[in-house]
């Protein structure tokens, strides 16, 4: 699930609907927001690196010139409001630009958790109080179910292409 777009907002739905007792939920969002924290931290390593040269593999580079803008001007606020958005904002293309640009690793991975925490509060939040109710939709729709099973199946198929990808960069 987690590398679809919405694969952590999905999980943490589930969660939290699912379990409603207490400040469990609260755990539920910590976790999501420290795996999206480490996530960034990897989007970090791989990018600091090599710099903006290296950025064009990851990043067209009319994006990274729009972002470079932006960055150079308010890095801080660029990186917190892309950390709030929903894809298809492009949280990674921001997090890699602003690495690439030497951005302070401790300051972006901080600024990437407060705003993780604040998506993923607000979420948790959000399937607490409707959670139930989608629950019930979710039991009497077909199309619901196809949809769960598709993007299930995508999950799989993902992560899968990612491992091989990561096994044959490996071996070379």
């Amino acid at each position: 699930m987690l590398v679809l777009p919405f694969g952590n907002d999905l999980i943490l739905i589930a969660l939290v609907t699912s379990n409603r007792s207490g400040p469990t939920w609260l755990l539920y969002v910590v976790a999501c927001a420290v795996g999206s924290v480490l996530g960034a931290f990897i989007d970090d390593l791989l990018v600091r690196k090599a710099g903006e040269k290296g950025l064009q593999k990851f990043v067209s580079p009319g994006r990274i010139g729009q972002l470079k803008a932006q960055i150079e001007k308010r890095a801080g606020w660029m990186v917190f409001i892309s950390s709030l958005l929903p894809p298809p904002f492009p949280f990674t293309a921001v997090i890699m630009t602003t690495a690439a640009l030497q951005h302070p690793r401790r300051k972006l991975l901080l600024i990437v958790l407060a705003g993780r925490l604040v998506r993923f509060t607000l979420l948790g939040l959000l399937a607490l109080y409707f959670g139930r109710q989608l629950l019930v939709y979710a039991r009497r729709s077909l199309v619901f179910e196809y949809v769960t099973y598709t993007i299930i199946g995508m999950a799989v198929i993902g992560t899968t292409l990612m491992i091989i990808k990561w096994v044959r960069e490996s071996r070379q």
